[in-house]
């Protein structure tokens, strides 16, 4: 939304465009995985996958056992190209124009690969998926897939089929059913940071899906779950809260305290963060916020834009922040998209008490 016309319709191609695997090297790549006879063990396996993205794709299978299944495979050799991908990716945004001349895009990018080498790693996705269903507990709300750790490998994760929908396809509902779908998220969002210190910070609205028959929410892709310290669960309330009583010393204090401002933020920067996060908080304080209504996106972009043609370069901000406002962005877009009303005041009103309080249950 905010990036030059041209370098997002080159994104949006590369990342609607994922070709899928031959189903010639798609077998060879399950060979390798399960050995020559795994298709004795499987019922049924359609070669043609229901979901293809950047790092793998996903293929509907059925066990001899009648178990039904979803099966991520990894391209192969993606892991191996992440580096050149990344750097590719540093080179097209330094030569658009958008960055500062002074600013530093290396630690982001480093972080990058991080994230990514993370994602292409199957296993630790699978771990993540079932630590997380025991953090998240019984929830009439949402439901995770099972992972079934004799069909997973670093490279494929096996995990029960969820019968779903697209999150998109709640914008035709009732207000009331797209609020309470948009309700429930945010307040995962916020048991997430407060409650559990983890946080699953893709918001691909491919990873949230509805299911049509019980209401619940289908959670999925768990390649991007990062644990945060309880420091800084404590700074980020910390602001919020100053936010929400109108406390501006005590929000400059808490943004330096993020390190989102510093005493070498150029005057310029330091207003109009001040001025884009005022934006924010007055919108928020208002009772319930209409997503489909709000112009405070167009805002945001037209103060953002200002910093832009000065080439003002902001401070490093830290990467644990960066995922946390990737997370709350996305479930922004989605809302919008959703038309959504939601009283976000009231929402955020338990989380914002000292550590130790219960917040809000998202199950509700």
């Amino acid at each position: 939304d905010v990036l030059p016309p041209e370098l997002a319709r080159i994104l949006s191609r590369l990342r609607a465009a994922a070709d899928p695997m031959p189903p010639k090297q798609l077998k060879s790549v399950l060979r390798d995985a399960w050995g020559n006879d795994w298709r004795r063990e499987f019922r049924s396996f359609d070669v043609r996958p229901i979901a293809a993205a950047s790092i793998g794709q996903v293929h509907r299978a059925r066990l001899r056992d009648g178990r039904e299944l979803a099966i991520k495979v990894q391209y192969p050799g993606i892991a191996e190209s992440i580096d050149s991908d990344v750097a590719n990716l540093g080179a097209l945004f330094r030569l658009s124009g958008l960055l500062p001349r002074d600013f530093d895009l290396a630690p982001y990018l480093s972080a990058a690969r991080v994230q990514l080498r993370e994602e292409a790693d199957y296993e630790m996705e699978a771990r993540a998926i079932t630590a997380y269903a025991e953090l998240l507990g019984n929830s009439d709300a949402f439901v995770l897939p099972d992972v079934l750790p004799e069909w997973s490998t670093r490279t494929l994760l096996s995990m029960t089929y969820l019968d779903s929908k697209p999150i998109e396809t709640l914008e035709h509902a009732p207000q009331a059913d797209r609020d309470r779908a948009m309700r429930r998220l945010l307040a995962l969002f916020l048991d997430e940071l407060f409650r559990f210190r983890t946080v699953q910070t893709d918001p691909n609205f491919a990873n949230f899906r509805h299911c049509p028959e019980t209401d619940r929410i289908a959670l999925l892709d768990f390649g991007a779950v990062r644990s945060f310290e309880p420091t800084l669960v404590e700074t980020v309330r910390g602001f919020l809260s100053a936010g929400m009583k109108d406390d501006r010393p005590a929000l400059q204090a808490s943004a330096e305290a993020l390190g989102l401002l510093s005493e070498r933020t150029p005057v310029t920067f330091r207003e109009v963060f001040l001025e884009m996060t005022a934006m924010v908080f007055d919108e928020l304080r208002c009772g319930e916020f209409d997503f489909g209504d709000s112009d405070l996106l167009a805002r945001l972009r037209d103060a953002g834009r200002q910093l832009a043609a000065e080439q003002v370069a902001p401070p490093e901000v830290p990467i644990d922040l960066l995922y946390l406002q990737r997370k709350a962005g996305g479930l922004f877009l989605l809302g919008t998209h959703l038309r959504a009303r939601v009283g976000i005041a009231e929402l955020l009103a338990p989380y914002l008490e000292p550590s130790g309080a219960s917040g809000a249950a998202a199950a509700t």
